[in-house]
């Protein structure tokens, strides 16, 4: 007969078993796993089997072999899980890519009934239609303001009602009311609620950021460098080149009101000294400019010819 280990021996092999994960894997989602069925986390165990694994466990032995790790090896990042260990709460170690983890514990969400006591997670709405109760059934739903009638010799709600909000504790009458509608208002898995990557610690919705998003923060972020350095003419990358060109027009304003030049400002001065020299530079822009509508409707004549072309042949061929 095998003899069970004692209490301090299966706290030493989960100690062993965490801190041999912390070492292997750097990529850590912090899981809620309230009303999570044993079977339903078996799958989830299956689905994930490969490149990621899931440890359940008490806070206190997590926090404590989190400590141990830390102390033994030094990696004192690793002390960033501990404040995160509140609630019923999973470990879900991966070397894969953390959004697709993500989306595949979602996946193994099982649908729950209203039970006596539990916060709803959402709103509760009853749709309109027959119920398929017998009307001696409506006292429950007399009790909870549901208006109803009798079609067919059975109960049909009439309009959609709210019948829990979310945040609000389901009732006894509410409970008995969804199970015998058969519905199942509710889905239980396990929630991602933190990440943690390498020592950095972010929200989930990181994940969903695309390349797209993260192209147009850095613009937004450096356009902020931008204004800020112009405003107090503090010199960096980002406003560098705008800072050159204000130089630029501000050296060109001082030789046009001066009798100072240089290379770049002779041509502006030739310009205010002429004007008609704008002129001169303007019309091959505006030759070019007008060059394509007319090379366009001398497409647009030849196709009108063709077309012409072709109907005389056509009508003379019906006369052949």
């Amino acid at each position: 007969m095998a003899v069970k280990p004692s209490r301090s021996a299966k706290k030493s092999l989960y100690d062993k078993k965490l801190c041999s994960l912390l070492s292997q894997y750097t990529q850590i989602l912090i899981v809620h796993a309230d009303n999570v069925g044993s079977n339903q986390l078996q799958n989830i165990r299956k689905g994930l089997r490969g490149d990621s694994l899931v440890l359940m466990g008490k806070n206190t032995m997590m926090k404590r072999s989190i400590k141990i790790h830390a102390d033994s090896t030094g990696n004192e990042a690793v002390r960033n899980l501990i404040p995160l260990l509140v609630g019923n709460v999973g470990l879900i170690f991966t070397k894969g890519d953390l959004k697709e983890v993500r989306e595949e514990v979602a996946k193994y969400k099982v649908g729950a009934p209203a039970r006596v006591g539990l916060v709803a997670p959402i709103d509760v709405v009853v749709p309109p239609g027959n119920t398929g109760l017998d009307p001696s059934q409506t006292s429950f739903f007399q009790v909870l303001n549901i208006p109803t009638k009798i079609n067919k010799g059975t109960v049909e709600i009439v309009t959609p009602v709210e019948l829990i909000k979310k945040g609000n504790k389901v009732g006894s009458s509410e409970a008995a009311l969804l199970s015998k509608l058969g519905i199942r208002p509710f889905s239980y898995g396990l929630v991602v609620i933190t990440v943690y990557d390498n020592g950095s610690v972010f929200d989930p919705e990181v994940l969903d950021l695309t390349e797209d998003d993260l192209i147009e923060k850095f613009a937004s972020g450096v356009s902020m460098v931008t204004s800020m350095s112009l405003a107090v003419s503090y010199p960096t990358l980002a406003a560098a080149p705008h800072m050159f060109i204000n130089g630029y027009k501000n050296a060109l304003s001082v030789a046009v009101a001066s009798e100072y030049s240089f290379p770049q400002a002779d041509k502006v001065k030739e310009f205010l000294k002429d004007p008609s020299k704008f002129a001169v530079v303007a019309a091959p822009v505006a030759a070019d400019f007008g060059a394509a509508p007319n090379a366009t409707a001398k497409v647009e004549e030849k196709k009108e010819e063709e077309e012409e072309d072709s109907d005389e042949d056509m009508a003379l061929n019906l006369f052949d």
